[in-house]
């Protein structure tokens, strides 16, 4: 019966040192370097940063890790919104599911793109209650068009290669993300009518 003494006696006094060690450290002279330590640290690690990231990492339409250039943003008038634009192909005759499941596709493969390269646009986007706007393109040619000249003033751009398993053949181009970026109305028509 001595060994089950020993034992709970020792219990009770491990658990009597860790109590007075979390009653010293609760203490304000403790907590407090402690709390403006972490505030440091949290400040020194902003994650609005871009992340660095491994070069070689294939997501959707382009390597994360490359030099991605920051978008224009114009700021004229009231009349611009940061907006999504979702350039859908007509010439593939999808149906009104299939379009929605691709244009889902786009927008969610563009925000993870751009949650590495873009973090403070996309925080702004989120704030402006991430609004989409989708437009079509008459081919594919069209598209590559469009990307072509959206990469070229350096916004981001996705691009969805369907699976193949319903509708359209696999591999098919169906829907370009851009953005997103603060654009006026008139801007995009603009961009669709050349």
């Amino acid at each position: 019966m001595g060994t089950f003494r020993n034992a709970s006696s020792t219990s009770k006094k491990v658990q009597k040192q860790e109590r007075e060690w979390l009653g010293v450290s609760f203490k304000p002279e403790n907590f407090i370097p402690g709390l403006i330590i972490g505030f440091i640290f949290g400040f020194l690690l902003d994650l609005s940063k871009p992340a660095k990231t491994s070069g070689g990492k294939k997501v959707g339409g382009s390597v994360l890790g490359r030099n991605h250039q920051q978008p224009r943003i114009m700021f004229t008038n009231g009349d611009e919104e940061l907006k999504m634009v979702l350039v859908v192909r007509q010439d593939l005759k999808m149906g009104c599911g299939k379009i929605a499941s691709q244009c889902a596709h786009a927008a969610t493969g563009i925000y993870s793109e751009i949650m590495y390269s873009h973090r403070s646009l996309l925080r702004q986007w989120e704030l402006c209650g991430q609004p989409k706007i989708v437009v079509t393109c008459k081919n594919q040619q069209e598209m590559n068009k469009l990307k072509d000249t959206a990469e070229s003033i350096g916004l981001p751009t996705f691009t969805v290669a369907d699976a193949g398993r319903t509708q359209v053949s696999a591999g098919s181009k169906t829907v370009l993300a851009i953005g997103p970026v603060f654009v006026a109305e008139q801007e995009i028509n603009q961009l669709w009518i050349q």
